[in-house]
């Protein structure tokens, strides 16, 4: 089969979806597919006659390093015409020419659902949700609102806009988030007024619409869940501070343990909120839900992830391997769901 792997981009989370698409590009290669892997912004610039029979080591070219800080004004300066067609060059020439493109994005301009919905117009089979779940899912705010008509538990919160005045204070200590941000990027938690005023400001730097939440202690937690059922559930605890885009993605800051030590009933519960959270927001393929566990034994859904990571670290390849399921499969499952 002939497959692009789409990855790169412009946003924050553009270098952990090069690490993403180096991953899934090895194995698609493995499972015997004509695979290519291409930035989508920057493009490829060549010939593309018989692009899917050379031997090409793609994830070599791009030589990719999850930095959490990726230099996006010079990115975007490789490309004079960016702001005109966010596609790179040949890229969506060669995504109708493939068989199916495997969605290696994150963030804006990839998790977004405006990609989707292009390939949704052009006929292009493509890996993940469709373009409305997608867009659902990254507004926090949004995925917010779902989870109280469905009656799914989740802290509660505010929505603030940049500039505008908050009608009510959620109480220290609280969780200051960029509305569609990703990879916990423009994420802090606040114990103070101070602490709470610069968190706004960062997550400002990134989005002009905030999430502000109540601060649950406890556990963190993460579930799968793979054309409507949910996989193994994994624990993530970090060994300082909170799950932040360090300890994600740095190997060594944090213990995951995958199944994760819960009770029977615990862990049915958490699998069945998250199985409601994705009928909710009518998700497809596959979607990550993140979870907090109080001390009083209480659970949180704190949000939907359409297009989760697939590096070395990332959890939703430790959940398939706790049930078998290798790395290699799992890629060939989720592409197959693109058919």
């Amino acid at each position: 089969m002939k497959v692009v792997v789409l990855a790169g981009g412009t946003s924050t989370e553009r270098d952990v979806s090069l690490v993403t698409g180096s991953m899934i590009y090895k194995a698609l290669k493995k499972n015997g597919h004509q695979t290519i892997l291409l930035d989508v912004y920057l493009g490829y610039e060549g010939s593309i006659e018989d692009i899917f029979e050379r031997d090409v080591d793609w994830a070599a070219q791009i030589g990719a390093v999850a930095e959490e800080n990726p230099d996006l004004e010079a990115v975007k300066a490789l490309r004079p015409d960016g702001a005109k067609n966010f596609f790179g060059p040949n890229v969506l020439n060669l995504c109708q020419s493939a068989d199916a493109v495997f969605m290696a994005l994150h963030g804006a301009n990839g998790e977004d659902g405006k990609i989707q919905a292009c390939f949704e117009l052009m006929g292009i089979p493509y890996t993940g949700t469709d373009f409305v779940s997608s867009a659902m899912a990254m507004d926090k705010g949004i995925t917010k609102d779902i989870f109280k008509a469905h009656n799914i538990p989740t802290p509660k919160g505010i929505r603030l806009k940049k500039g505008e005045a908050e009608a009510e204070k959620v109480p220290f200590p609280c969780i200051v988030k960029a509305c569609c941000g990703g990879s916990s990027v423009g994420v802090a938690i606040a114990n103070n007024e101070a602490e709470y005023e610069k968190a706004k400001a960062e997550a400002f730097r990134y989005d002009d619409e905030a999430v502000i939440e109540q601060y649950i202690k406890g556990r963190e937690f993460s579930v799968c869940v793979m054309e409507g059922k949910a996989l193994p559930i994994i624990e993530i605890a970090p060994k300082s501070g909170f799950y932040d885009y360090k300890n994600k993605y740095q190997e060594g800051c944090t213990v995951e343990t995958c199944p994760a030590e819960l009770s029977e009933e615990k862990t049915r519960e958490m699998q069945q909120i998250a199985e409601n959270v994705f009928k909710a927001l009518r998700l497809k393929s596959y979607a990550r839900m993140d979870f907090m566990m109080n001390e009083e034994g209480e659970l949180f859904c704190l949000e939907a992830n359409t297009l989760p990571g697939m590096t070395p670290t990332s959890l939703v390849p430790q959940e398939a391997a706790a049930i078998g399921i290798g790395f290699e499969e799992l890629c060939e499952k989720i592409l197959q769901t693109a058919l």
